[in-house]
């Protein structure tokens, strides 16, 4: 009975395979938005622009 409870060992080829038949039935079913594994809708970052260097205007130098 404790083996149907524990997870059963799988190699890494079966595992890949594994992943990338869910990940084709999510891109099937529409990447419905609200799925905890939807990453493509992340909210976009503002890039920080560089600032200007004042050094010459506070120096008065030319």
């Amino acid at each position: 009975m404790t083996e149907t409870n524990e997870p059963r060992k799988i190699d890494l080829a079966e595992a890949m395979r594994q992943k990338l038949q869910q990940k084709k039935q999510q891109q099937a079913s529409g990447n419905k938005p609200g799925t905890a594994e939807n990453h493509q809708t992340k909210a976009l970052k503002t890039q920080n622009n560089k600032k200007p260097n004042n050094q010459r205007r506070r120096t008065g130098g030319s």
